[in-house]
């Protein structure tokens, strides 16, 4: 049996117990502030070579706006791309989300148009295209993009580097 007072155990408690819930708090406003701070991702466009896959957000996004086309050059620079390895006997996928497919897409190759616009999710080429010199491809690797909308008024940039594998 204890000595103390009538409720006296209980309080002994109290001084715990807020700084758990003022830990508590402090946490859900933390979460709360990082959320607040983030901006909506970007749409996401993928490649396929075989069981390999990189994706991607976009380089250049204004979330669905018009792209300067000063903009738009810069980010066909941009060199901190994701790479994947491309056999030129295999079949490369594209993939768009829908948002994407919706506004009209193009596979670019070293900044020139090597398709036409399309308003699906998916489209193959074969591998061999990417390192062909007709198609203006020189050396092992080359820069693919994928352009939301239209040359007039591009919306978005996804680009990627395809590493030749043979």
């Amino acid at each position: 049996m204890t000595s103390l007072p009538r409720g006296s155990a209980a309080s002994e408690h109290r001084p715990a117990n807020r700084r758990r819930a003022v830990a508590a708090i402090g946490a859900v406003s933390a979460g709360l502030l990082v959320l607040s701070a983030c901006d909506k991702p970007t749409p996401i466009a993928t490649i396929t070579v075989g069981g390999d896959s990189v994706h991607s957000e976009a380089s250049c996004y204004e979330g669905g706006e018009a792209l300067k086309a000063s903009q738009l050059q810069e980010c066909l620079k941009d060199k901190d791309i994701e790479t994947i390895k491309v056999d030129p006997d295999e079949t490369v996928r594209f993939g768009v989300d829908p948002e994407i497919a919706d506004k009209g897409w193009t596979i670019l190759m070293n900044g020139q148009a090597l398709t036409d616009a399309s308003k699906k999710t998916y489209r193959t080429i074969p591998g061999s295209v990417f390192f062909n010199q007709q198609y203006g491809a020189s050396g092992t690797t080359t820069t693919v993009s994928i352009l939301e909308g239209d040359a007039s008024k591009a919306t978005g940039l996804w680009s990627f580097k395809l590493k030749k594998d043979a």
